[in-house]
């Protein structure tokens, strides 16, 4: 358990004070348009629902038809590839299991969603606001 005080910027817990804020960009296998609708906020509840479970919390969700943007803080004992390796196999098999033979069937019918790759980075103090409104104003 982690704690931020009132006027504290920083995250305490029994042995370390710190403040872990990353940037996460998950893009669809070959870029298909596929994160549209219902799918879009099954996927969005799904995303939610695991950093819910893992204690970590998400700052900004928001994307595009053919990504997602995830601006979350994370203590020091999560693993960012971990998380993501767990998160990319979670939010696969559920949307191919719910949607496969619908939405997703012109597009992937080999047991695909996520492409390979990712991007992740740590955001500062100082960029934290401006990481923010990008990933809050992506249709913009």
């Amino acid at each position: 358990m982690w704690i931020k005080k009132k006027d504290q910027t920083y995250y305490t817990n029994r042995h370390s004070s710190f403040l872990l804020q990353y940037h996460l960009v998950l893009v669809t296998r070959f870029r298909h348009p596929v994160i549209t609708g219902e799918l879009k906020e099954e996927l969005y509840d799904i995303i939610r629902d695991t950093f819910k479970n893992r204690c970590l919390n998400i700052l900004e969700l928001n994307g595009e038809a053919d990504h997602v943007h995830i601006l979350f803080e994370a203590d020091p004992y999560t693993c960012p590839g971990e998380l993501i390796n767990a998160l990319k196999t979670r939010t696969s098999r559920l949307i191919r299991k719910k949607y496969g033979d619908t939405v997703l069937a012109p597009w992937y019918w080999k047991p695909y969603f996520w492409s390979k790759s990712y991007f992740i980075a740590t955001v500062s103090e100082q960029s934290l606001k401006a990481v923010t409104d990008y990933i809050r104003n992506q249709k913009a």
